[in-house]
């Protein structure tokens, strides 16, 4: 008999603590934020990446009614950025917003202080933006084979956000695929290599329409090709590589937001809500479709973290394919 009211007593206090636990995460998610949050960029201010915090970070400052301040730390091709956010307090007050090839640094550097599936919450999905292959208007090339071809007697240089990242890795590939000659330049963030482009310093940027569409429409950039493998509306007369004899050729953006591991499922879940509510709201889809992008499809944590491991597998076996290392 006194056996059985213990074992009555422990699953009442079982039963309890679940209570107990289910309320007050609850009232954590209600309570949240009670203060500032960083948001860490792992790049230069003026990039693509840049450009998409600072539209999540506007849109959740307004609907808190606490300030979302963004922490530019550049260098590395993003990952002193990213182990500042991995290394943060895992309290929901650090966020980090960065591309899910971010994935392919492990298989880049041979040691870095973080990995990026056990040391982050993957919070969401939030945009998938195509990049362009766009040129200085001086070159006298008018499509991928023409530019391929003019490498052969003069070396091409293009910039990237950093050694390994998207844009480095793709045109490794395009590179290996071509023999053409391309010299690569890095530079801190995205919006550094479009300016390079502009005044002369390099002859290719490889990067996003979003960033590059102003100077495309004022002539100072010309687009070559698409990197993905659908054309742009915005831009539906240039072809994509694949297009220009390079089947199956891609180079693809997806931005997402992390928080440190460890951070609360519950802020981590109302994280997802408020930025999955605000990417796919019309007005930030009619914004996103005039660039040539469009919101990422809505999908839980749970699902994002799977996405971004397959992600992880397959540009690791990729970059081992062209054998980029930094050591």
């Amino acid at each position: 008999m006194q056996h059985t009211i213990v074992k009555m007593k422990s699953k009442t206090l079982l039963c309890l603590s679940s209570v107990v636990a289910m309320f007050s995460g609850h009232a954590l998610a209600q309570e949240y934020p009670t203060k500032p949050v960083r948001m860490v960029v792992p790049f230069a201010p003026g990039g693509p990446t840049d450009v998409i915090a600072r539209l999540i970070a506007q849109k959740l400052t307004e609907a808190w009614g606490h300030q979302v301040v963004i922490d530019n730390r550049a260098g590395a091709g993003g990952n002193i950025g990213m182990e500042v956010c991995a290394k943060s307090p895992p309290d929901g007050y650090t966020v980090c917003v960065m591309t899910v090839a971010q994935a392919i640094a492990p298989a880049v550097y041979r040691k870095l202080p973080f990995d990026p599936v056990k040391d982050f919450a993957h919070v969401t999905l939030a945009a998938q933006l195509p990049s362009m292959l766009t040129v200085h208007p001086s070159l006298p090339v008018k499509n991928v084979k023409d530019l391929v071809a003019y490498s052969m007697s003069q070396p091409l240089s293009y910039g990237s956000s950093g050694v390994g990242t998207v844009a480095h890795i793709g045109l490794e590939f395009l590179t290996q695929q071509t023999g053409a000659k391309f010299v690569h330049v890095p530079y801190k963030g995205g919006g550094q290599s479009l300016l390079a482009l502009l005044s002369g310093e390099i002859h290719m940027y490889p990067g996003l329409l979003l960033s590059a569409g102003s100077a495309i429409k004022s002539g100072k950039a010309r687009p070559l090709a698409v990197l993905s493998l659908k054309r742009i509306a915005a831009l539906p007369d240039v072809p994509t590589v694949a297009e220009q004899g390079f089947p199956g050729f891609k180079i693809t953006n997806s931005y997402a937001l992390f928080a440190p591991a460890g951070t609360p499922r519950v802020i981590v879940a109302a994280l997802n809500r408020h930025v999955g509510e605000f990417m796919n709201s019309p007005l930030m889809a009619q914004k996103l479709a005039s660039e040539g992008s469009q919101a990422a499809e809505r999908m839980t944590p749970e699902e994002f973290k799977a996405l971004f491991v397959r992600e992880y597998d397959e540009v690791e076996r990729q970059i081992h394919q062209i054998k980029v290392k930094i050591y």
